[in-house]
């Protein structure tokens, strides 16, 4: 079992300011979270100085990824090491992610930014239902979402800035591997977690 913030951006992101090696120290420091995706706006380059950074430490986990900007909002794709072009139909970013065997993670489909509707056809593993910046009611219809499609359900504290990380995250029953973790969320075996209380 370990614990993984499925929604972290860092300052290669335009609109986050948390660094690299901050998030790492962070990390290290936290008690109950080892590991993290780290989905900056349309980029990798946050992801690859994370890892770089969490390499001196044995029990760090960082799962790289995307969150995209498509034509009808915001998708996130773990496992992937590039990025698809901005701006693109949701259908042309899943078949990226389909070619590279990316997780397909629906982020807060009915907040400002989500892909809203179209959540309900289009092909993913998985639905982010807790998200620190959605309403509870729209966290609720993510839940209902995912529930109504039979995917499993997932949380992230989608941080931008240092005191909002590690504020949700997701239980993921699996080795602590990039390749077990995505193994694990694409099979159910997770479950989000609000750690607000924390």
């Amino acid at each position: 079992m370990i614990s993984v913030d499925l929604h972290v951006h860092t300052n290669a992101s335009p609109d986050s300011s948390i660094n690299p090696k901050f998030l790492v120290d962070s990390l290290y420091a936290h008690p109950v979270i080892k590991g993290v995706a780290v989905t900056d706006h349309n980029t990798v380059d946050g992801c690859k100085q994370v890892q770089k950074l969490a390499k001196a430490y044995s029990d760090l986990l960082v799962i790289p990824g995307v969150e995209v900007l498509t034509q009808q909002g915001d998708l996130i794709l773990l496992g992937v090491e590039e990025k698809p072009a901005v701006m693109q139909p949701l259908e042309t970013v899943v078949d990226f992610a389909k070619q590279r065997a990316a997780v397909i993670v629906i982020p807060h489909p009915y907040r400002v930014s989500g892909i809203g509707d179209a959540a309900e056809t289009i092909a993913a593993d998985a639905v982010e239902i807790v998200n620190p910046w959605a309403s509870p009611e729209q966290n609720k219809l993510a839940e209902q979402l995912a529930k109504a499609r039979g995917l499993p359900g997932v949380a992230g504290s989608d941080a931008h800035e240092p005191k909002s990380l590690w504020t949700a995250f997701t239980e993921v029953d699996a080795e602590p591997n990039v390749a077990d973790v995505l193994k694990a969320i694409r099979n159910g075996y997770v479950r989000a977690v609000s750690a607000r209380h924390i």
